[in-house]
């Protein structure tokens, strides 16, 4: 009850790096609950960075997992209506995600392995627990 209190009492995240840390970590617990193994946050390799690299609950994919958090209205469109944070995965982005997701499969023997890549897409209102997440499964052919 006391571990409850405590997070609901958190004040709320003070720059964009601590929201990011604080999307990480809700990600990770969420996957857990569901059957992951966390084999690793914040992996960096030459191509870039892996936010959380993952066992899927088969025990036979690997999962590279992006962590997009927001606060929401945080980004709009041109029209006005909000940006989700999955929105900012273009072009560009999934194509260093490719190859982080490549470079940790030679680095770790990983190529006779499924690889996958997945987005979490974390909304965190201040005042609203839990947080709105989204799980993107296979997002993007990884490897």
């Amino acid at each position: 009850m006391l571990r409850l209190l405590t997070r609901l009492l958190r004040p709320a995240p003070r720059d964009d790096r601590e929201l990011g840390r604080l999307g990480e970590r809700h990600a990770a617990r969420l996957l857990r609950r569901a059957g992951y193994t966390v084999l690793g946050r914040n992996i960096r390799v030459p191509a870039g960075e892996a936010d959380l690299v993952c066992l899927a609950p088969d025990r036979a994919t690997i999962v590279i997992v992006e962590v997009k958090t927001r606060r929401p209205g945080a980004a709009t469109s041109a029209q006005g209506s909000a940006v989700p944070p999955e929105a900012s995965i273009h072009r560009g982005k999934q194509r260093k995600l490719l190859e982080v997701a490549r470079s940790l499969s030679r680095a770790n023997g990983w190529e006779g392995r499924a690889v996958r890549i997945d987005i979490v897409a974390i909304d965190w209102q201040e005042g609203q627990r839990p947080p709105v997440v989204r799980h993107f499964v296979d997002a993007m052919v990884g490897g």
